[in-house]
């Protein structure tokens, strides 16, 4: 049964209407004044507001601006006399389903309402299908129950349905997109756009134009006028990602629009209103470049409302082999191959590794790993192809006599450490303690040298 809300200050009125629509098999509650009505908006399930547009203090319009800040889908319908027709046509630009001017008949409501809660079911019904549709794994796409992990998550909760803005701040590669994905999805405008923008792939002057959009004949190459993401992320969320990349003019812009909701495109006079949520994210440490004069203070401030830290994924190891199983099934599904079998020495080796590049540099890992490997099972030597081009234990060791340099009765696990040590150290001294290119002589990636520097100890020299 859908539930109406009838909202009039004259008793007598609200009388004729209720019962009016519970003939029709409506549930319906009353309210005398724009307050009793919010009340009860905010305590009930409704389908309807069905409300007089001449009340004392709050009166229709107000209400209705009021209703939409918690519940945009909301319909409303607005009663008015003749006489207020053009406040009428104000609140359908606010957001009023419609409007019925008195007197009307009995059909004409009935109409008016049938067509309203329709609508609105249609929309709840769009909604079901898009969260059944939605990513099941994880918590908004992300996996993982490290401590730090569930502490994002937690966040993600609480400032979801608030409209400040978020700083997302950690290294490359840890999700920072994926969390504000999750904020948005979770919040009163999951309906709205979310529009991303790369604050570090685009010069200052494309950056200008994206974001704030040109007019035709702006600049050499507008050719027609473009809305920017500012429009585009109207009523939604505009997530700018590596903003500490973001010029200083342009940050001079963004803290207009910050602070008063309005802008012109480039090349225009015209002032445009929008209603966005900002979320940014940085690699940066935001109030250092503030130090630097790199990035102003006033915006800092205005970004860094709520804080999300990301962890580095060598600080949640233990989420490694979920994240693993997770882009090895993603692979499966792309490449069209059978399910993957990683094998136990495969796994140690990802976990062992420090992930410079975090989950980025896992999962293109992975990928590679998955396209490699010989009848879907992945072996450690596929996690680490850059070795390939080793020489074999039988070339290397062909010719010498071990035990000329092995003492007698070492375990083997020690003789193997101090072999590996003695070459890692040789390695670094010859690159002149370029990482890059000790791996390179190792025959090994950059992550994997780091890995074995940090096991013994070869902090680097300074020069």
């Amino acid at each position: 049964m859908q539930t109406i809300l009838v909202v009039d200050d004259e008793p007598n009125y609200l009388i004729v209407l209720s019962e009016l629509l519970r003939d029709e098999d409506y549930e319906v509650f009353t309210a005398d004044c724009g307050p009793a009505a919010l009340k009860v908006a905010r305590e009930t399930d409704l389908d309807l507001v069905l409300t007089d547009m001449k009340m004392p203090g709050m009166d229709g319009i107000e209400l209705l601006a009021k209703l939409k800040e918690f519940n945009r889908h909301l319909p409303v319908i607005l009663v008015t006399a003749y006489a207020e027709v053009g406040k009428a046509v104000q609140a359908m630009h606010l957001g009023a389903f419609t409007y019925l001017a008195k007197p009307f008949s009995n059909e004409a409501l009935i109409a008016a309402v049938r067509k309203a809660v329709e609508h609105y079911s249609l929309i709840r019904e769009v909604n079901r299908l898009r969260s059944e549709a939605a990513p099941k794994s994880g918590f908004g796409g992300m996996i993982g129950k490290n401590p730090n992990m569930l502490a994002v998550y937690r966040l993600i909760e609480k400032v979801a349905p608030a409209l400040s803005s978020v700083l997302i701040t950690g290294e490359s590669g840890t999700g920072k997109e994926l969390v504000a994905r999750a904020i948005h999805n979770l919040s009163p405008r999951r309906e709205a756009p979310f529009i991303s923008v790369n604050c570090a792939a685009l010069s200052e002057h494309l950056l200008e134009s994206e974001l704030f959009g040109h007019e035709k004949g702006s600049f050499t190459d507008a050719a027609y006028m473009r809305k920017g993401r500012f429009e585009l992320a109207d009523t939604g969320t505009l997530f700018l990602d590596e903003i500490g990349e973001m010029a200083l003019p342009l940050q001079t812009k963004l803290l207009r629009v910050l602070q008063e909701k309005a802008f012109e495109r480039v090349g225009g006079s015209r002032t445009i209103q929008v209603d966005v949520r900002i979320l940014a994210a940085t690699n940066k440490d935001l109030k250092d470049e503030v130090d630097k004069g790199n990035f102003r203070e006033d915006l800092y401030y205005r970004l860094n409302v709520i804080r999300i830290q990301m962890p580095p994924l060598r600080d949640r190891v233990e989420d490694i082999p979920a994240l693993v199983h997770h882009f090895l099934e993603k692979n499966s599904l792309r490449l069209g191959k059978e399910k993957f079998e990683i094998t136990p020495e495969a796994m140690r080796l990802l976990v062992s590794l420090p992930w410079e590049g975090n989950i980025r540099e896992l999962e293109n890992t992975i990928e590679r790993a998955a396209i490699l490997c010989n009848n879907c099972r992945i072996e450690a030597e596929d996690v680490q192809p850059d070795s390939s081009h080793l020489p074999s234990p039988q070339e290397w060791s062909s010719g010498v006599e071990l035990d000329q340099f092995v003492p007698a009765g070492l375990p083997l696990a020690d003789v193997l450490n101090g072999i590996e040590e003695k070459l890692v150290r040789q390695a670094l001294d010859e690159a002149d303690q370029v990482q890059a290119r000790a791996a390179e002589k190792l025959g090994i990636t950059k992550s994997l040298l780091q890995y074995k520097m940090k096991k013994y100890n070869l902090q680097r020299k300074k020069k």
